[in-house]
């Protein structure tokens, strides 16, 4: 397992992030991906811990809060030392039905680092995300929260889910001017099957030196290869689930190129998707979910596997973005003043 320095910190975290969105009970929206309980969750999380992995990611919304219980626990129950992880957690789902029971308000900033904490039964996160957009609350009041909810010691690092690049750029004035908190890392879809964020968000963190962690990097299991052509998903977390949204026909192009670049390292395509991911250009740490220890040991292995250049070339060529505008225009108009 190797580390990285997450974004422009002396912080290092393990190239793969453990999510642990599958944590808890399988009710709602959650029940086609969580379900896994407390003797399950023990196991997974000493695997996670034997492997190298140091970073864990959860979420208050996570099966309303049951995630972040279950994470908590399993750490009295296995005796892993707090310590030597890195628990990031998220701030801005709806947890009940009160007037302010989501958002970035101040307010409910303030309530839910402190609800947070109480299921995970520690006294500080290290990293809290704000987990997407909250348009009603203006951007300096979420800024000053998020800097003065780490003045109090409960949370060490700040960071940033799903927001377009635009508002993470303000954000991160706002905090400059003020002298206070900014992100440190941003945590967004990004996979073969969902390449989008190479158009805005890796340019930006390229340049505000901010660690990219990768959430749903085998496109809800869709990558997995378990998926035909012409076939309608009757298991797994896509057949209930059909989360985050892809083109499926480019999609199935994708695994026939990884599946057969998967017989050269003699790997599954989930581990060549997983790999790809590995080595773009400035991602810090991506993070991966199971529900058994089989599916984590699994997808702990594609850390061994290096592709080549030929091989990313194989997989770039089947899955690029299309250049969009302005792209094609700042690349025509260039001439000899590029950023290379």
């Amino acid at each position: 397992m190797k580390y990285n320095f997450l974004g422009n910190t002396g912080l290092l975290v393990s190239e793969l992030c453990f999510g642990t969105m599958t944590f808890g009970n399988k009710e709602g929206l959650w029940q086609a991906i969580a379900g896994t309980e407390q003797t399950e969750v023990d196991e997974l999380m000493k695997t996670v811990v034997d492997s190298g992995i140091n970073f864990i990611d959860t979420a208050n919304i996570y099966s309303f809060g049951e995630s972040e219980k279950l994470l908590g626990q399993s750490l009295k129950n296995t005796g892993l030392n707090r310590n030597e992880l890195v628990i990031a957690t998220k701030v801005r789902g709806a947890m009940n039905e009160s007037p302010n029971g989501q958002g970035l308000s101040r307010y409910h900033i303030f309530n839910s680092i402190d609800e947070s904490l109480q299921r995970l039964q520690m006294n500080h996160v290290d990293i809290l995300y704000v987990h997407g957009v909250d348009y009603k609350t203006p951007v300096e009041e979420t800024m000053r929260a998020l800097n003065d909810v780490v003045l109090t010691g409960k949370v060490r690092y700040v960071a940033v889910c799903n927001w377009p690049a635009w508002m993470v750029m303000k954000a991160q004035g706002i905090a400059e001017k003020n002298g206070w908190n900014k992100f440190i890392g941003l945590q967004y879809f990004y996979s073969l099957a969902g390449r989008d964020i190479e158009r805005e968000i890796v340019p930006l963190a390229e340049d505000q030196r901010l660690g990219i962690m990768p959430w749903s990097p085998l496109a809800g299991g869709f990558l997995s290869g378990k998926y035909a052509r012409n076939d309608e998903a009757t298991e797994g977390r896509r057949a209930n689930f059909d989360f985050p949204p892809i083109n499926k026909e480019k999609t199935f192009d994708i695994i026939d190129v990884i599946t057969e670049i998967g017989k050269e390292h003699k790997a599954t395509p989930a581990q060549i998707a997983l790999a790809w991911v590995r080595q773009q250009p400035g991602i810090t740490s991506t993070i991966i979910g199971a529900k058994n220890s089989n599916q984590l040991i699994d997808n702990i292995k594609s850390t061994e596997i290096t592709l080549s250049p030929q091989q990313l070339e194989k997989i770039d060529a089947v899955s690029a973005l299309q250049k969009e505008y302005p792209e094609w225009m700042l690349e025509r108009q260039a001439g000899g003043r590029d950023k290379n």
